[in-house]
């Protein structure tokens, strides 16, 4: 997979998670036409939010995962808007998915499906690339 300029900028965003965040690790990475998949371990528990009642509507928890992922996302979109001068574009989904790797199986399963996964890409039909 080669990357784009846009790509460049998702990737030492990635890679700055932990001058931001240093509670945190990044490990497997992989960028991908329409989406990207990481894994980030977060040393210091800081306790799940998924489905707690609403306290404060004002974001995630800081430090939690919401909140690192909000951030990467964050400067991400800010970087590339200011490359193509469109202040406030969107520029990625809404929401993301994550999972708490529980076992070092697990782990290696998801580290192998990072992997293979830019090898599949052709095959999305999601793909924006697919012809």
């Amino acid at each position: 997979m080669r990357v784009n300029e846009y790509g460049r900028i998702v990737e030492t965003c990635w890679n700055e998670i932990p001058l931001h965040f240093p509670d945190t690790e990044i490990d497997q990475f992989a960028i991908m036409p329409n989406h990207v998949h990481g894994i980030i371990f977060i040393s210091n528990i800081v306790g799940a939010t998924h489905a707690s009642p609403l306290r404060n509507t004002s974001g995630p928890k800081s430090r939690s995962i919401g909140a690192i992922v909000g951030s990467f996302k964050s400067a991400v979109a800010k970087r590339i808007n200011e490359l193509r001068n469109t202040h406030g574009v969107p520029v990625w989904q809404r929401n993301y998915y994550d999972h708490i790797i529980r076992d070092e199986d697990n782990m290696n399963q998801i580290r192998e499906y990072i992997i293979n996964n830019p090898l599949k890409c052709a095959e999305d039909e999601e793909n924006p690339l697919r012809g």
